[in-house]
């Protein structure tokens, strides 16, 4: 019996060695699949967005870029045009290390604006989220044209034409003795005015600026000299300017150039 015993544990010991450098081996046992490998991405995005020439309308923009691109890879500033539906190229840059600086010239406004860099493998094409830029620049008083004019003592707000003046920011206003005279434009999105003025008149006279008939500044100027009248219109849809006789011999005549800085 004990030798019968002993035979059958070395036996199933023997079996017991045969079958497990199968299984270690593999067998009919599934294998486990690597876990897939992330596709590389590139990210781009506008960091800092600002009007840096209010004179020429000059944007600023400076962006991210990362992992960065090649050096040199050339970058588009695009804008939005809703009448068109569509992104347009302004303008573009040239990218440095991570980052990159656009400068774009444009006529005031209010739009969106992205940064795009294209496929460079192993990364595909990247576009900034959008941002907004209500952009700020000087244009003249009278581009839109004057909507009303009026005063008393024969009034005349004579603008400067096109061919002359092409700022459109020029006009002489001028009355009888005692009298006054006054101009209303479309201030609709802008935020500042400034008025160089000429007193042409051989007495004192006084002008002011206008939240349509509520007077937001004024100043009094004598004889034949010069000054400056500026007001903050932000908010101001209808903007007047006025010149009034407080003591001349033959009534008031200022000469104005006017501008104000607006998105429009």
């Amino acid at each position: 019996m004990r030798a019968v015993a002993g035979l059958l544990i070395l036996a199933l010991t023997g079996c017991s060695a045969q079958v497990a450098p199968a299984m270690s081996l593999g067998g009919t046992a599934p294998a486990v699949a690597p876990a897939s490998a992330a596709a590389p991405t590139r990210t781009a995005k506008i960091t800092t967005i600002r009007t840096t020439d209010t004179t020429k309308g000059v944007i600023t923009v400076i962006g991210s870029l990362t992992p960065a691109p090649k050096a040199g890879t050339r970058i588009p500033l695009q804008q939005w045009i809703p009448a068109a539906k569509r992104w347009q190229e302004i303008a573009h840059g040239y990218s440095s290390d991570s980052s990159v600086t656009i400068k774009a010239v444009q006529p005031g406004s209010v739009r969106t604006y992205r940064i795009a860099v294209g496929p460079q493998a192993p990364y595909p094409a990247a576009v900034s989220p959008v941002i907004s830029l209500k952009h700020y620049v000087w244009r003249g008083i009278f581009k839109r044209g004057v909507l009303a004019a009026g005063g008393k003592g024969a009034p005349q707000f004579n603008v400067v034409p096109p061919n002359e003046g092409p700022r459109r920011a020029e006009a002489d206003l001028l009355a009888n003795k005692g009298g006054f005279v006054w101009g209303d434009v479309d201030s609709t999105g802008c935020s500042y005015v400034r008025n160089w003025l000429g007193n042409l008149t051989d007495g004192t006279v006084r002008v002011s600026v206008h939240n349509g008939t509520k007077a937001i500044t004024s100043v009094r100027q004598a004889q034949e000299t010069e000054t400056w009248l500026n007001a903050k219109i932000l908010g101001v849809t209808r903007l007047r300017l006025q010149v009034t006789d407080l003591k001349s011999g033959y009534g008031p005549y200022v000469s104005v150039d006017s501008m104000m800085l607006c998105t429009n």
